[in-house]
């Protein structure tokens, strides 16, 4: 049998054929029905690799759907408490419990099974963390030095029109890598497909054009409609870490914080755009952001930027 995209054949092998078999029905609901990205597909598939690794020592048997189904709250504290012990944060751990969650969650919709324990399993307490934005200038010092690096012309071009594109719209990296050339901005917007495959309309600024068609002339590869508009060496749609690799390496040339990263490129974005004047509606429809309590992050970091600068500046602070 071919290894799952999410679930590892290992995983299935320790399980109970009855649990393997669901488990693979409850990928193909995410990847199809729930639509998730492929990163958080792999996520909660790596949740329940976890989860069932340590039932099968847990138990001293395959995990089964009647282990999973009988399974009481100490069985779960006990494993909240081994992942503590391999030195997994709250945020990591209750990440974890979420993704065994849906899946139990899951079992219970479908008639299947029902575990009456979950629901009295605390989650750990997430610390309050802000996005980490760069300042403006920092910003622009990785735009206009990204093509400094790469040894050809079109990598280069390439590296400097993705991060244009992260800081110029707010994308995640893996809306901007899962582009085509179709989805090439049209006019002053480009429409790009989030979480969950909903559609968003973003304007384009003059620079984010530029860049993105300065970058297509030098590209060696097929320009068909249907081929990914940023590529690897070998043609093939970049993958992630090339990205942050690349990220890594100008920071440490333009000595950035670690912090400097693509995904700081889309907080840069929203807070520069709340800094200049734009609400918070606006930047939650320029993110697609589902709720606007994630989006009220931002005004917390200006508040805390500008009592950075008053406690500079004002001469009895």
């Amino acid at each position: 049998m071919a290894e799952p995209a999410g679930l590892k054949a290992h995983t299935l092998a320790i399980c109970a054929a009855d649990l393997a078999k669901l488990l693979l029905q409850w990928q193909d609901y995410l990847r199809y029905e729930k639509n998730l990205s492929p990163h958080t597909l792999r996520a909660y598939c790596g949740d329940l690799t976890h989860f069932i690794t340590f039932l099968a020592g847990h138990f001293d048997d395959p995990p089964s759907l009647s282990a999973l189904s009988d399974a009481k709250i100490r069985d779960f504290r006990a494993w909240l408490s081994r992942k503590a012990m391999d030195g997994a944060s709250n945020a990591s751990r209750a990440r974890s419990l979420s993704g065994v969650k849906n899946f139990l969650g899951w079992l219970d919709k479908q008639g299947i099974a029902h575990n009456a324990a979950i629901g009295g399993v605390r989650t750990p307490k997430r610390a309050h963390k802000l996005p980490r934005p760069l300042h403006e200038s920092q910003a622009m010092d990785i735009i206009n030095s990204a093509d400094l690096l790469p040894q050809e012309d079109w990598i280069a071009a390439r590296d400097r029109a993705l991060f244009t594109l992260l800081y110029g719209c707010g994308l995640r990296i893996d809306e901007a890598l899962s582009l085509d050339i179709r989805d090439m901005p049209r006019g002053d917007v480009i429409r790009v497909t989030g979480k969950g495959s909903k559609q968003r309309e973003i304007p384009v600024i003059e620079i984010v054009d530029k860049t993105l068609a300065h970058y297509l002339q030098r590209r060696p590869f097929e320009h068909t409609p249907s081929a990914p508009l940023f590529i690897g060496q070998r043609g093939k749609r970049l993958n992630q870490g090339v990205a942050q690799k690349s990220m890594r390496n100008l920071r440490i040339i333009l000595g950035l914080p670690e912090t400097a990263t693509p995904h700081a490129l889309r907080h840069s974005f929203a807070t520069h755009l709340l800094q200049n004047g734009a609400n918070l509606r606006e930047i939650q429809e320029l993110l697609g952001h589902v709720s606007l309590s994630t989006t009220q992050r931002y005004t917390e970091i200006n508040a805390t930027e500008l009592m950075r600068i008053y406690k500079a500046a004002h001469p009895r602070a």
